[in-house]
């Protein structure tokens, strides 16, 4: 353990004017708190917090962050108080203190919903103040030095597995590459040993076969420079082994196929000479195709500066080299602890490279739970980057597999929510194309646009995805709102009573919701039925009669025949009617795939667990299978909207076409004259002489359908047309 006196001159070695008084009281008070405890190995437990403060202390960083690192356990295992830091050391430590604390306290229901929700806490303290990640991290690198004194090997990797979801790749977002290096090979040990001891193995192999190839092409590397001009120190390493089977599995080869296991580090003294040294090697050496990188004209998100290439180097080995100053290197390392300015006011987190924590941040906002949360998080940052820009020349950095919806998410939730459409290099192209490094993206938008739940099948960050998943809470819910209050209004009309917010909220808490807005909701999301809502508000109310295992209630049904619909129709004239236009997909009222029913169309609704309604058209053979359940059949109608034909809805057809040169032509030719649209067709038998298929066709409404029916009818090269049921 670190000793009073060592770590007070670790701290002095950089900074001579550290608070040596707070250092020492912070010491004695973290020891005196810890007192007996004990850690898994059977050190004293303030040896941790001493350690983190060295990891620290190594870092170079200020004084109130080696004291936050000594105090970082006091509020979580002893008795001290936020209060009790804030009087001793100040309200600047209580907070970073507070910050780092995890939040044990709580009664969670699992470790992911604990994870999440310490992410939760940890994302908002760091947003005001980045020395809580670097605290937080150096606690994270001690706990996994000494991860094998765990004896519970679930316990372990789930600490492996979380340090390599998130830790590692927050230490590589504030450009702490030497954190995260140590972080992933740690975890990497603990989740797959035989992995780790095979790269290992043949890391060991290379090594005693070329024992000299590294001094040798650091050598004639120096040589090259020099002759063109260039003093520049020259190092070779090896990437570590977990780097090694990243790059194997991503690319799918061998270790033998891998051409950067050796990797070459150059410093100049600027970056002219960054450019002096490439064109140097590459007019010396054969360049491996697409192995430039040159992040020092678009630097990474962290900060990080270099420029990267690929050469087949001396001895005609495959090397990869990167270039850069001292200064560049140092940044490389150890991120935004290489510049560490806390004392004229530290390093605010509105700078560029914190752009991703703004997005966390974001997400934070739109995010209902902690485990959605997160879900986002993860994908926000343990990703590869791509790097597009703006029409203004804005650089944005996604991450890959991003499309426009993205880009548009990332510029500003507001153009992500009204994005209509995107020109890609000066071309429109669809929302779900996936962006290229280098492409410009110029977001088209429109007032009257609102996000697609579409739209969360192909973006790929946790931004984008939040503010989607939260539109379509947000509009799901204002559905079932409509829903449940129709049902409400339709039951208790048929027993003569009035539905009011005053009767509901006296049974309100009978159905465990907070308001009646949340127990009329439920009750539209079909959690809660309309009958059982009104007996609670009337408890002397009849229940309704039984026969055959199923409810007899006295209202008009709707069955799966014709006639038995418009009696049903007719009985309840007064009933309000759903207006369809306009609803999304999939919410609170959908359309059933199995007849696709259609304005014009006489349809029954179906209220379907968790989805609302569903709308099926009256002859629709699978409603046989809900006439054992009237209480969930519901009369619905179109709306005059929805009768003029204002939307786009999908009408099928069964199509017999012959076997001839020009049929699928004419079919196609028939439908587009009369305004249809084809949205999918799919064969689904085929013979000599006849193709039987099945076509998607968007129209306005059944008389639309009808009309393309008759025309397809009369063309010569179809021989038959139905539409399709079931």
């Amino acid at each position: 353990m670190i000793r009073q006196f060592e770590l007070v001159e670790r701290v002095h070695s950089y900074d001579p004017d550290a608070d040596e008084d707070m250092l020492n009281r912070a010491y004695v008070y973290g020891l005196k708190k810890h007192g007996t405890q004990l850690r898994a190995s059977g050190d004293p437990y303030f040896s941790h917090p001493v350690e983190v403060a060295g990891i620290l202390a190594e870092m170079r960083l200020d004084t109130s962050s080696i004291v936050t690192g000594l105090l970082h356990d006091t509020l979580e295992d002893t008795d001290a108080t936020r209060e009790e830091l804030a009087r001793l050391f100040g309200e600047e430590i209580a907070k970073l203190v507070d910050g780092v604390t995890k939040l044990s306290r709580l009664e969670v229901q699992s470790e992911t919903t604990k994870e999440a929700e310490n992410l939760r806490k940890l994302v908002l303290a760091m947003s005001t103040d980045i020395r809580v990640l670097l605290v937080k991290l150096a606690d994270r690198l001690h706990n996994m030095r000494t991860l094998q004194h765990i004896k519970e090997p679930a316990r372990r990797r789930r600490i492996a597995r979380e340090t390599m979801d998130l830790y590692a790749p927050l230490a590589s977002r504030i450009g702490m590459e030497r954190v995260k290096r140590e972080l992933e090979e740690l975890a990497f040990a603990e989740l797959n040993p035989d992995g780790r001891a095979s790269v290992q193995a043949r890391l060991g192999y290379l090594r005693e076969k070329g024992e000299q190839i590294v001094p040798q092409i650091e050598a004639e590397l120096t040589r090259t420079l020099k002759d063109g001009g260039l003093d520049a120190q020259v190092s070779g390493r090896e990437k570590t082994p977990y780097s090694i089977w990243r790059k194997m599995q991503q690319k799918n080869v061998s270790f033998e196929q891998l051409a950067d296991i050796m990797a070459f580090r150059i410093i100049v003294a600027d970056t002219a000479q960054c450019y002096q040294a490439l064109g140097l090697l590459h007019g010396r050496y054969q360049m491996l195709p697409q192995r430039f990188k040159d992040y020092i004209s678009v630097p990474k998100p962290n900060g990080y500066r270099s420029l990267h290439t690929g050469v087949i180097g001396p001895h005609g080995q495959r090397i990869e080299i990167q270039i850069r100053t001292a200064e560049m290197a140092e940044q490389a390392e150890r991120g935004v602890a290489a510049h560490w300015i806390y004392k004229q006011g530290g390093p605010s987190t509105d700078a560029p490279q914190y752009a991703w924590l703004r997005s966390l941040m974001d997400i934070l906002d739109k995010a209902p739970d902690a485990a959605e949360f997160l879900e986002h998080t993860k994908l926000e940052m343990f990703q590869d980057q791509v790097f597009c820009f703006t029409p203004k020349g804005k650089l944005i950095s996604l991450p890959r597999g991003a499309t426009p919806i993205d880009f548009a998410y990332a510029v500003h939730s507001q153009v992500g929510d009204t994005c209509v459409g995107a020109k890609i290099n000066g071309r429109m192209l669809p929302l779900r194309t996936q962006l290229q490094n280098g492409d410009q993206i110029e977001i088209v938008t429109s007032k009257a646009q609102t996000p697609s739940p579409t739209w969360e099948r192909f973006v790929v960050t946790g931004k984008a995805k939040a503010a989607i998943r939260r539109f379509i809470r947000v509009r799901q819910r204002e559905q079932y709102l409509q829903l449940g209050r129709s049902l409400l209004d339709k039951t208790f009309h048929e027993e003569g009573y009035e539905v009011t917010d005053k009767g509901l909220e006296g049974v309100k808490a009978n159905f465990k919701q907070a308001s009646v807005d949340d127990l009329i909701a439920n009750v539209g999301a079909g959690l809660t039925g309309s009958r059982e809502v009104l007996t609670a508000v009337y408890p002397g109310l009849k229940q309704p009669r039984k026969q055959g295992g199923a409810d007899i209630v006295p209202i008009s049904r709707a069955r799966s025949k014709a006639g038995k619909a418009r009696e049903a129709a007719k009985k309840d004239n007064g009933q309000r009617q759903i207006a369809l236009t306009g609803l999304i997909p999939g919410m609170a009222v959908h359309f059933a795939r199995c007849c696709h029913p259609l304005p014009g169309d006489r349809i029954v609704g179906i209220i379907t667990t968790g989805k609302g309604v569903t709308i099926h058209t009256i002859d629709c053979a699978t409603l046989e299978s809900f006439s054992d359940t009237p209480e969930r059949w519901i009369d619905v109608g179109w709306d005059s909207v929805s009768d003029s034909g204002g939307g786009a809805y999908t009408g099928r057809l069964k199509i017999t076409v012959s076997n001839q040169p020009g049929s699928l032509s004419s079919l196609s030719t028939v439908i587009a004259r009369h305004e249809g649209n084809i949205s999918n067709l799919r064969i689904v038998n085929r013979s000599m002489d006849f193709f039987d298929m099945v076509i998607d066709v968007e129209v306005a409404d059944v008389k639309h359908l009808a009309d393309i029916t008759a025309a397809l009818r009369a063309t010569p090269a179809i021989n038959a047309v139905e539409r399709a049921r079931n």
